[in-house]
């Protein structure tokens, strides 16, 4: 069975003004469907079918086989994605989410501001995470379809994708007030904090 495009866990309208129903049009419906389009030609090519995602990512990488690697990673990481955001957000981090936060970060406004500024700061095309890594939180970048899944120890909570196609249609190229507009307002931390069971690689994975 070929990998799918997964639908949205929200109407494409919900978002708004935050981030407008065109913009999901196209990074939904086309960048993210043309990753999916791409990993399932390039997985029949390689023999990898019926392998899980998260599998398929893995061995692209270790056979250094980018194009497989690079989509497969789109496709998973836009998965992963999707499901951080939400309508009205959700509530402030609490619990062990808070938790670990003030211990790694001092306070959640320090946190986000250093989310922020690692998403703005990212060079080129790519994606700002929050990850937690040997029982600690960390905030990294990783370029293009690099992802998680691929590293061992990284274990991810959170993701913004800062690539062009993201934000274009909305804020032209002015990625801070992106970046402003999707933490300040977006962030679906109910999703961020059930990601602290280690099983968030799962959550945008899919049987091949």
């Amino acid at each position: 069975m070929p990998f799918r495009l997964p639908d949205l866990p929200f109407a494409a309208d919900a978002l708004a003004p935050h981030m407008s129903a065109e913009t999901l049009e196209f990074h939904h419906g086309k960048h993210h469907k043309a990753y999916v389009e791409k990993t399932n030609a390039l997985v029949a090519e390689k023999g990898l079918e019926g392998a899980p995602l998260s599998a398929v990512i893995r061995t692209a990488a270790q056979r250094g086989e980018k194009g497989l690697f690079n989509n497969s990673g789109q496709l998973w990481n836009h998965s992963f994605f999707w499901q951080c955001l939400a309508p009205a957000g959700g509530p402030r981090p609490t619990g062990r989410l808070a938790a670990l936060i003030e211990e790694g970060f001092g306070s959640t406004d320090t946190m986000l501001e250093q989310f922020k500024a690692e998403a703005v700061n990212h060079f080129a095309s790519g994606w700002a995470w929050l990850i937690l890594d040997g029982g600690a939180l960390k905030i990294i970048s990783l370029h293009d379809g690099d992802t998680p899944v691929a590293h061992e120890g990284m274990q991810p909570l959170l993701t913004l994708d800062v690539w062009e196609h993201a934000y274009y249609i909305d804020y032209r190229n002015a990625r801070p007030r992106f970046v402003d507009a999707v933490v300040d307002n977006l962030i679906n931390w109910d999703f961020v904090a059930q990601n602290l069971d280690g099983n968030g690689v799962s959550r945008a994975d899919q049987q091949g």
